[in-house]
């Protein structure tokens, strides 16, 4: 895949956010909504077809932690705002941006995850969990070794703890399983297809509606020339 050889060649440890979910769209996950702009005048452009309210974030394939470096301005409600967000963005990003996200909001009280990682015994591994915030704190997830079958998706949605939430949720339907199997089953695809990959991370996997949709991704990238 081009975005891939042209990361290793220019010898990054990480994908972009806007890469990484170039590749994860190529394998049919629901991503948000955005563009990559270079300067303010292409960002209000694409503001006008992202629609207000919106979110801004520093695209760096360097910067990993967005938020902890304060490159992410959530809420954004016109063209004023989004002049203010993008330039002490870009001062922030203190040359280190290859350009700044203009992105869609996507709003929904369920957070999930959802990735990968290389096992050194067993190989390409998906993960899945309870995300947003609680990852780290709860740690509901479970594993299963890539390639994923459809019926080891749909277990995997009944082994976290906090399974429910797939259900009718305050209102609101219960979550797509199909389309959530699905992420899952080509998330390992992506680890048996693409070597270079060492890692991928999804988090948060907010429920639009009743559709999971990627709000923010990383891909690492492993060195697969040794």
């Amino acid at each position: 895949m081009k975005i891939i050889d042209d990361a290793v060649k220019r010898g990054d440890k990480t994908l972009s956010e806007y890469e990484s979910k170039k590749v994860l769209s190529k394998y049919f996950i629901p991503v948000t909504k955005e563009y990559l702009t270079k300067g303010l005048n292409e960002a209000k452009d694409c503001a006008k077809d992202v629609g207000y309210p919106l979110v801004l974030k520093g695209s760096s394939s360097i910067l990993t932690h967005k938020t902890e470096l304060n490159l992410v301005e959530v809420g954004i409600k016109d063209e004023a705002e989004l002049e203010k967000a993008y330039n002490a963005i870009e001062q922030r990003g203190n040359g280190k941006l290859d350009g700044i996200l203009v992105q869609e909001i996507i709003k929904g009280e369920r957070e999930l995850v959802a990735g990968l990682i290389r096992d050194p015994q067993f190989g390409p591994c998906v993960m899945f969990g309870l995300g947003g915030i609680f990852t780290e704190v709860l740690k509901d997830v479970s594993f299963r070794v890539a390639p994923l079958e459809e019926i080891d998706a749909y277990e995997m949605m009944d082994e976290i703890k906090a399974k429910k939430i797939l259900s009718e949720f305050r209102g609101k339907p219960a979550v797509n399983r199909q389309v959530l199997a699905n992420i899952l089953m080509n998330i390992g695809r992506i680890g048996l297809e693409i070597d270079e990959v060492a890692e991928i991370d999804i988090n948060p996997l907010i429920i639009k509606d009743d559709t999971p949709v990627a709000v923010d991704a990383l891909i690492v990238l492993r060195d697969t020339s040794k």
